[in-house]
């Protein structure tokens, strides 16, 4: 009788703990389902409080889509291997293309003709390198930034997606397009060439309060 009593105890005990087992084991998978989905795993769009700061912040994306169309930007991020020109945005003369590290082929890099700064005297555009104002930057985009002929999800997605951009996250974005040469070149190009018409200060103002709102983007049916 007594083994009897004891077997009950102990199946009644095993019972009791079960449900805080299984309730353990669901917050572990919860966990690690959260992990894979945060800047880590790639895509980037973060948490917001309510659907009224999505709108906002896609209503912001939006504002900096239009800058990062202009041709000042697209020139340097085209869709294929061939860098493109003038405010028609068509191929850069002389057969220029990509080459395998996006400064150009063998035998035409960029940094052949472009220098650290506009030749007044040629008209060939230049920008410097960050670390040294005497080295080109000069070079097209990766692949995997190309934004020409893109709507604004497929736009969005190559912004925030890090296996496709660089591996920056917004806050990265948000530095590179504030202090990088060549990007500041785009609002003082030179020549007769039609600079970003919106002011890069205000455009900096709306980027941030793009990432401050979460980072959201248009779905496609949006």
């Amino acid at each position: 009788m007594k083994l009897l009593l004891k077997s009950r105890n102990i199946i009644k005990q095993v019972y009791s703990i079960t449900p805080l087992v299984l309730v353990f084991v669901a917050a572990l998978a919860f966990n690690k389902v959260r992990k894979t989905n945060n800047s880590e795993s790639g895509y980037y769009p973060i948490a917001v409080k309510d659907t009224t700061e999505r709108e906002k912040s896609i209503q912001k994306f939006k504002e900096v889509a239009k800058v990062l169309r202009h041709p000042r930007c697209i020139n340097c991020h085209p869709s294929d291997n061939y860098p493109r020109q003038g405010d028609d945005m068509h191929k850069h003369l002389f057969n220029v293309q990509r080459g395998n590290d996006d400064r150009g082929a063998i035998g035409m890099k960029c940094i052949s003709c472009h220098g650290a700064s506009n030749n007044k005297y040629s008209g060939v555009p230049g920008a410097p390198e960050p670390d040294d104002p005497n080295k080109s930057r000069w070079h097209l985009a990766p692949l995997s930034m190309g934004w020409m002929g893109l709507n604004d999800a497929e736009l969005g997605e190559r912004l925030l997606n890090r296996e496709m951009n660089g591996n920056m996250s917004p806050e990265d974005l948000v530095k590179h397009m504030e202090e990088d040469p060549l990007v500041l070149w785009g609002w003082n190009p030179g020549g007769d060439r039609a600079p970003i018409p919106i002011p890069h200060e205000e455009f900096m103002e709306t980027l941030k309060e793009w990432v401050d709102t979460g980072a959201h983007v248009p779905k496609e049916d949006e």
